[in-house]
């Protein structure tokens, strides 16, 4: 039996149009840390009585898909997590040189489908229906920088191949610790040892009774 490597674990992502649906076409190959996406479903132990000591089988709960997906900071690739997380930006072309204004508070926010695929099984599980409810960024003056996603999915779909196609891929140019700084109203704060950001959506998961034991949404 073949064993999964993580060396070259991939991950391609879309954004949904329909909540739930994951596209056919569109996908990015976006650097990852580590994840832990993936559809989980716990057993419920049986509570009848009047059959001896052995338990009777137990049952199935509710399916879940939530975990955290680590991802670096990067200057390309990570726009696609703070789009996820915000909403899309206001973009500004200057002569060739975009900036992106991402502003909180997105009464609507987009979805995406992720692809975490181990080529060797081969195994391909595709999240569908993926938000994303909070970030945390630890900052410090040595280094890797990373950000963790914590996010909630309404469920996963498991293959031998890919669904994602032939994503295309960005360049990955790391930001560096070391460089950053930290403002307040537009005014750099000094001597910072450390510091660690977290913002959160506060999704709700729109927890109904479906044939298939899936959320409805996270809102």
């Amino acid at each position: 039996m073949a064993r999964a490597r993580g060396a070259n674990a991939v991950m391609a992502a879309a954004f949904e149009t329909t909540y739930g649906t994951p596209p056919v076409a569109g996908y990015k190959k976006l650097p990852f840390v580590s994840s832990a996406l993936g559809d989980e479903q716990n057993l419920i132990a049986s509570d009848l009585l009047g059959y001896g000591r052995e338990p009777l089988p137990p049952s199935r709960d509710v399916v879940n898909n939530e975990g955290d997906v680590v991802v670096p900071v990067d200057l390309r690739n990570f726009g696609y997590w703070l789009k996820l997380l915000l909403g899309a930006p206001t973009t500004v072309d200057n002569a060739g040189v975009f900036t992106h204004t991402f502003v909180s508070g997105a009464l609507t926010l987009p979805s995406m489908a992720i692809e975490v695929g181990m080529p060797e099984v081969p195994s391909y599980g595709m999240n569908f229906g993926v938000r994303a409810n909070s970030m945390k960024i630890q900052l410090q003056r040595s280094g890797l920088l990373n950000a963790t996603m914590s996010l909630i999915a309404q469920g996963e779909t498991k293959a031998g191949s890919s669904s994602a196609g032939s994503p295309t891929e960005a360049v990955i140019e790391r930001f560096s610790q070391f460089m950053g700084e930290i403002k307040r109203n537009g005014t750099a704060l000094g001597q910072i040892v450390s510091a660690e950001l977290t913002y959160s959506n506060n999704l709700d998961k729109v927890e109904v009774i479906r044939p298939d034991g899936r959320i409805e949404d996270a809102d």
